[in-house]
């Protein structure tokens, strides 16, 4: 196997790698991740390293490769530190509130809209124009985030609604006199 087909993965301590055929388990301080791979990848842990080698050089094995490898380095990233995602609301009126664990926002419709936190999904609302979203699954934060900015997407002519914060919204000029 030549130096390409190999890719490694750091594993920080409290990290612990379980390898079954087809599967993979992550477990740290935050909690435990799993995965299924594809029986092409070959994964292997030894001495705080993950490495993940691709039987051939074809194109589906270096899109799986590069694949495997991402999944597994989210996922221990995720047990050791966790994923943060940050909106901000905008708008005359806008606003949310924690209600439990689940968030209320109330975005200029006739009624407030109501988001249940899924599994494994923390919410934290410093100010009411701001939301934190935190969990150790990348992939579940950001859908996570990405339907609450979907209730009230930014429009381009006052700005108003829901943006990831720091996001950059395109303005367009309104009707002229």
């Amino acid at each position: 196997m030549s130096r390409i087909g190999r890719r490694i993965i750091t594993v920080p301590d409290g990290v612990t790698i379980d390898v079954a055929p087809g599967r993979v388990t992550v477990t740290g301080p935050k909690g435990t991740l799993e995965q299924n791979i594809s029986p092409d990848m070959k994964v292997n842990v030894n001495d705080g390293e993950i490495t993940i080698e691709r039987p051939t050089d074809r194109p589906n094995h270096r899109a799986l490769h590069g694949l495997t490898r991402s999944l597994l380095a989210n996922m221990v990233e995720g047990v050791s530190n966790g994923y943060v995602k940050e909106l901000e609301i905008q708008g005359v009126g806008y606003r949310c509130a924690a209600q439990g664990k689940n968030l209320e926002l109330a975005l200029g419709y006739s009624h407030p809209v109501k988001y249940d936190a899924p599994e494994g999904i923390e919410f934290e609302v410093p100010q009411p124009t701001q939301i934190i979203i935190r969990g150790i699954d990348k992939q579940r934060v950001g859908q996570v985030a990405s339907e609450i900015r979907k209730l009230r997407p930014p429009e381009p002519y006052k700005g108003k609604g829901i943006r990831y914060a720091g996001e950059h919204v395109a303005r367009k000029v309104g009707k002229r006199a």
